[in-house]
C-alpha cells in the first residue's frame, strides 16, 4: 500500500507530465485561456490516463512483453509481441478518448463545443501515450501501482493546467509588457512554476 501511495504523490508533484517532462504542452498552452475549459479538459486526461493505463499494463503483461503469452500454452513462450506496444496502446487511448468525447457531447455540450478539437485530440496527447510507456519502461509489480501512476500523473496534468489558466485569467487584468502578452507570459509563468514543482524533489517517499 506505501508503494501505491509512493508512486500516485511522486507522480502528481515531483514526475509531472507538464512540468518534469513537458508532455501535452500543445493542449496545455492552447486550451489554457479560462478555467472551465481547463478544467473540463483536465478532467477528461484524468479519465484517459486513470483507464488507459492499468488497460495497457494489463495487455503488456499478458499479450506483448516476451512470454507473456504462456499463460495461453507453453509454446508461446517464445513469442515476443513488443514490437505491436506503440499501436495497441494507440488503438486503447483511441477507443478510450471516443468514449469521453461521446460523454462530454451528451451531458455538457457547452463544454464540448468550447474544447473544441482539443478533446479529441487527446487521442495524439504525448502525455497520454507517454504514461503507458512510462508504465511499461518503469516495470511496474502490479496493476494497483500501475492504476496509481495512471490516476496521478492525469491530476498532475489537471493541476498543471488549471493553474495556469487561473493565472493566466488574473493576468488579463496586468500590465503586460505588449512584446510578452499571450504566449510569452505563458511560457514564463510556466516555467516558474516547473521551478516551484521542483522544491517537491525534497519530499523523500
Amino acid at each position: 500500500m506505501q508503494d501505491i501511495i509512493n508512486i500516485f504523490v511522486k507522480s502528481i508533484f515531483i514526475d509531472n507530465m507538464v512540468f518534469a517532462y513537458f508532455l501535452g504542452m500543445c493542449s496545455y498552452l492552447a486550451v489554457s485561456k479560462t478555467v472551465k475549459t481547463s478544467v473540463g479538459l483536465g478532467l477528461a486526461v484524468v479519465f484517459v490516463l486513470g483507464i488507459t493505463v492499468p488497460v495497457d499494463y494489463l495487455l503488456n503483461q499478458y499479450v506483448l512483453k516476451p512470454g507473456a503469452m504462456t499463460w495461453l500454452s507453453a509454446d508461446l513462450a517464445d513469442v515476443d509481441l513488443s514490437f505491436l506496444s506503440f499501436i495497441m496502446f494507440i488503438a486503447v487511448i483511441a477507443s478510450m478518448v471516443q468514449l469521453v468525447e461521446m460523454i462530454v457531447e451528451k451531458f455538457t455540450p457547452a463544454l464540448y463545443s468550447s474544447l473544441g478539437i482539443f478533446l479529441p485530440l487527446i487521442a495524439v496527447n504525448c502525455a497520454i501515450l507517454g504514461g503507458s510507456l512510462f508504465m511499461q519502461e518503469r516495470e511496474y509489480a502490479s496493476i494497483g501501482q500501475a492504476t496509481s501512476f495512471g490516476l496521478g500523473s492525469g491530476i498532475g496534468w489537471f493541476l498543471a493546467i488549471v493553474g495556469i489558466a487561473a493565472i493566466r485569467e488574473k493576468l488579463t487584468y496586468s500590465k503586460v509588457p505588449a512584446p510578452l502578452r499571450g504566449l510569452g507570459i505563458t511560457f514564463i509563468v510556466t516555467g516558474l512554476m516547473g521551478i516551484a514543482f521542483m522544491s517537491f524533489m525534497g519530499i523523500k517517499l
